[in-house]
């Protein structure tokens, strides 16, 4: 079996040089540690887990609380990529495993503790669920994606921001009968809701009651039911902006069925930025959400509440995204 001092020989450094670079510490160059690393590989070299742990008392394993009661899983675009993004920032040093959210008889904290993860990323849950209050305020380092509790470090996307923007660039080509079709509640919804209702106040306009409907998020037929009743006022809006592009694709089926062109006779946006609006004719014009950054900095930010725990600052980092044109909203 190869050992880290076989690899310290054959690279012509010490053994603590060779510990350092296959434990990713910062302390020596990018190109001798990608060297010692290549060499380990060549020589067959794994480190023990069960050696490690006991010298680190860590486990490398990381949980992840994952649950999407829609059904759509890692087919979400959104979340699929935060998650990809989360992995390649901690795959160097530390395992992923989804943490059960079906039939179980542990609670979460409990099966966390049974898995003796290091720390845990709480994604795409029932915030407001007594089992994920109780993991959040436990003594195990967590990090929360969209979603803040105080005492505990997330990463949110700036949805107050990105529903600013959309909406003044919608008002920008001249709409001002805008309607918004927005998703089931949660912190995420509240905040887009919020942000949308005080820009229409700052740009001077009227949103009827009637403008604003409920659909949960990627409910294409949700989405789809609101737009006829959208469509069916007396005074139908110009443009509708819809929950997540997904939705969005719901609406547009309908307004096409009843004849209409987008975005001559009516405009839409949706939000998110998959890439399959981008691929559609016209290409969706939406919010582009930066699942990289969020993903990268919610992994970064969950080895350094293990690994430095007392220096590691508490804090809600809020990732800001785009406006991606598109070409379904019109000029009026």
């Amino acid at each position: 079996m190869t050992s880290m001092k076989d690899i310290s020989k054959v690279c012509g450094v010490s053994i603590a040089t060779v510990s350092k670079a296959l434990n990713n510490h910062k302390d020596i160059g990018e190109g001798t540690k990608q060297y010692i690393r290549r060499v380990a590989k060549e020589m067959g070299y794994y480190p023990n887990s069960s050696a490690r742990a006991l010298k680190t008392q860590r486990t490398y394993n990381l949980g992840v609380l994952f649950s999407d009661e829609a059904g759509s899983g890692l087919t979400h675009d959104y979340f699929a990529n935060i998650l990809d993004a989360f992995k390649r920032a901690v795959e160097a040093n530390y395992d992923i495993t989804f943490i059960n959210t079906g039939a179980q008889t542990r609670s979460y904290l409990e099966h966390c503790r049974y898995r003796d993860f290091d720390g845990v990323a709480v994604v795409c849950v029932d915030f407001y669920d007594r089992q994920v209050e109780e993991l959040v305020h436990s003594d195990i380092p967590i990090v929360t994606v969209d979603h803040f509790f105080p005492g505990r470090a997330a990463v949110i996307s700036d949805n107050v921001g990105g529903m600013r923007d959309l909406l003044t660039y919608v008002h920008s080509r001249g709409h001002r009968r805008i309607a918004y079709i927005h998703g089931a509640d949660s912190h995420v919804t509240r905040s887009r809701l919020t942000s949308f209702f005080n820009t229409a106040e700052e740009l001077g306009l009227n949103i009827p009651d009637a403008y604003i409907k409920e659909a949960a998020y990627r409910d294409t037929d949700g989405a789809g039911r609101a737009t006829e009743e959208l469509l069916g006022l007396s005074k139908p809006p110009t443009c509708i902006l819809y929950p997540d592009d997904f939705s969005c694709f719901g609406g547009m089926n309908v307004i096409r069925k009843k004849g209409l062109r987008i975005p001559e006779d009516i405009s839409v946006a949706g939000y998110d930025g998959i890439r399959a609006g981008r691929h559609i004719e016209p290409c969706l014009t939406t919010l582009i959400q930066d699942t990289e950054r969020i993903g990268a900095r919610a992994g970064e930010k969950l080895i350094s509440l293990i690994e430095k725990p007392r220096s590691t600052i508490i804090e809600q980092i809020v990732i800001g995204g785009r406006v991606y044109e598109g070409r379904t909203v019109g000029r009026v």
